[in-house]
């Protein structure tokens, strides 16, 4: 969402290119694709952490642009509140130690920021939701300097011409009503990258969607929101409502949501960019004086610009990546399930586990989309964004299941035998699938600590404000230990 935008209004004009730009996009990807000219012989993986900020107090601190500008460093970005950054990792093999790597530079590069962020008065903090926030904390005034934010506020307001109401009905009832996306701002992710071959996209992507329910069950790290405990992972209603385009008639009608699970397996990632194009119009039409059609004559390698700016506010759970490097066309899975934190190791683990499970899916001769429904995933999904470790979901060849059970019988050997196959080091495997294990079999994750802390600083006498900041101050200890969240003890704060 970070990209500079230029423009602060739009004609009919311009939408009208738009639309022609991204059409003579789908054309130039359908050729592309027809001739392989994409780079996969040494696929990479990547990395995106969103991280909150916290004064001494641990309020959230709308200090973004101070803490951006002491850290100087290009790996951290603005995000869209002004409470928020975001670390880019940069990508690397996982092979030879890949996930190490990551979590070496993950750590270092925190370990340098956390004391510059100190001296704009801030602190980073890796959690789903930041527990202290209040509603007055998600205004339009907390939106980040960048200009493209407060346009794409604009535009999704417009679109849905009324307030956005928020209701989460969970273990308590959240109802709010806003006049701005801000609200979003409270959701902070890790956002996965898996470069594949565009015969290999299709396998990938329809096997993320159908493990998606485990993935959010097992991470979960968002119970609280406005001093609510709500659901497991309350950042995807949030983010599902805070930024929906359609009024209530246009729910009615059936018109797709811009925060989407999908609807269908794909045979194809050209599947996914023709349902952007057909589905939804664009938030921010800007087009660039390429032909990419022209460009692929030459010889060259389109950008693909409008395209990419289309799927850009198209937030999809498992979103297609075209981009280039170095001249070279390449395409990514960009798994977007995953809370942040609690710790970079816990990171690591996530991550180890999607891309094992993925790969060992992808390549079966059966794959375990033409055994289930997309229903079914969809509906895994829901329960495990509702319920976390305590879910059942459907599996074929399984039924109902637990999701601990499913996952240390079934799904820890198939992650295994993926990572062999990205020629991961067997004992970041068994490390790093250990810590997924342990979560199972102990049945703690970043959300059951955070509900065990808080109903314990509770039933102490403390009130709800008081035990969130209490948890929160534990929390961020016990964040920077880097212990896997499986292993923390409830306790004083």
């Amino acid at each position: 969402m970070g990209a500079e935008v230029d423009a602060t209004q739009f004609t009919r004009e311009d939408r009208k290119r738009h639309r022609q730009k991204v059409r003579r996009g789908l054309d130039a990807l359908a050729r592309m694709l027809t001739e392989s000219r994409f780079d996969f012989e040494r696929p990479m993986a990547g990395l995106e952490i969103e991280l909150n900020l916290v004064d001494d107090d641990f309020e959230p601190a709308l200090r973004n642009a101070e803490v951006l500008a002491a850290i100087a460093d290009p790996e951290f970005q603005t995000e869209l509140g002004r409470f928020n950054i975001e670390i880019n990792v940069a990508p690397r093999q996982l092979s030879d130690f890949g996930f190490s790597s990551f979590e070496q530079s993950v750590r270092d590069s925190l370990n340098n920021a956390d004391p510059r962020a100190e001296e704009a008065g801030a602190h980073t903090v890796m959690i789903g939701i930041l527990p202290t926030l209040r509603p007055e904390h998600v205004t339009a005034e907390a939106t980040s300097e960048n200009p493209r934010y407060s346009l794409l506020d604009r535009q999704i307001l417009d679109s849905r011409g009324e307030d956005i109401e928020i209701v989460i009905d969970g273990v308590e009832r959240l109802h709010v009503v806003t006049d701005t996306i801000m609200p979003e701002a409270a959701c902070t992710s890790t956002q996965v990258h898996l470069q594949v071959s565009p015969d290999d996209f299709a396998g990938y992507w329809n096997a993320a969607q159908a493990i998606a329910g485990v993935q959010v069950a097992l991470g979960a790290n968002s119970p609280y929101l406005f001093g609510r405990h709500l659901v497991a992972e309350s950042r995807i209603p949030l983010f599902e409502q805070a930024t929906d385009t359609r009024a209530e008639e246009l729910k009615t009608q059936g018109v797709r949501p811009r925060v989407w699970f999908g609807e269908r397996w794909i045979t194809s990632i050209f599947d996914l960019f023709e349902e952007n194009a057909r589905y939804f119009g664009a938030l921010l039409p800007v087009s660039t004086d390429e032909d990419p059609v022209a460009v692929l004559d030459a010889g060259g390698t389109p950008e693909l610009e409008e395209l990419k700016l289309h799927n850009g506010t198209v937030y999809r759970w498992n979103r297609p990546v075209y981009d280039t490097h170095d001249g070279a066309p390449h395409l990514r899975v960009e798994n977007r399930v995953l809370p942040a934190g609690p710790t970079v190791v816990d990171t690591m683990a996530n991550a180890a586990f999607f891309a094992g499970l993925v790969r060992a899916l992808a390549g079966q001769d059966r794959p375990v989309w033409s055994q289930m429904s997309f229903a079914a995933a969809a509906d895994n999904f829901a329960s495990g964004t509702r319920t976390g470790l305590d879910t059942e979901v459907y599996w074929p060849g399984v039924g109902q299941c637990p999701v601990p059970e499913l996952v240390v019988r079934r799904l820890l050997p198939l992650a295994a035998e993926g990572l062999r196959q990205w020629e991961v080091e067997e004992s970041e495997t068994t490390r790093l699938l250990g810590i997924i294990e342990q979560r199972c079999l102990t049945g703690r994750n970043g959300a059951t600590w955070q509900v065990a802390q808080v109903t314990r600083l509770e039933e102490a006498g403390a009130t709800r404000d008081a035990a969130l900041h209490g948890m929160l101050a534990r929390y961020t200890e016990l964040m920077h230990s880097n212990q896997p969240v499986h292993t923390w003890e409830v306790g004083g704060a």
